[in-house]
């Protein structure tokens, strides 16, 4: 951590790694989508929590059971953006699973700087597949900014192999 000197609001956070909790209807029933779809490995469950990791981490999701009644709501997440390791064509095989799954694909977005494809799970919280076009974070910035972060529709064809 930075020496911030007596100073206690000039503390910053270094994030190093992050993950990402959800209220779900059913922590198991969602643990085996996420395990089949995003290929996520159970690492640790309770009664009423499972939680799930890409393979380094001992988690990246924690699945927590909703009170009883929980309805999505206008307010919180958004989505949650999982950039992807490939081209755009792996984000097309990608969709092409997203589809053979039959999973609800809601959008599919060019922001300049790279495709986003916008899906939900089993509860209706919403995910992205993003595949980078422009890989130089500085000139990314540029892009986003000389542009107001664009969202605009684009015709992703999936590929199913």
């Amino acid at each position: 951590m930075p020496d911030t000197g007596n100073n206690p609001t000039a503390v910053k956070p270094i994030v190093a790694r992050t993950h990402l909790s959800l209220f779900v209807r059913d922590p198991e029933a969602s643990a085996l989508w996420f395990a089949d779809v995003l290929d996520m490995k159970i690492t640790a469950r309770g009664p009423q929590w499972v939680f799930l990791s890409f393979g380094r981490k001992h988690h990246d999701l924690a699945l927590i059971r909703a009170a009883d009644g929980a309805q999505q709501g206008g307010i919180g997440l958004q989505h949650y953006g999982l950039e992807i390791q490939g081209d755009v064509d792996v984000l097309r095989r990608l969709y092409g699973m997203l589809l053979s799954k039959n999973v609800k694909v809601v959008k599919t977005t060019d922001h300049m700087v790279g495709i986003g494809l916008y899906f939900e799970d089993p509860d209706g919280n919403r995910f992205e597949f993003f595949a980078e076009t422009v890989t130089d974070d500085e000139e990314g910035k540029r892009v986003l900014g000389e542009n107001h972060a664009p969202s605009e529709p684009v015709v992703l064809d999936p590929l199913y192999t």
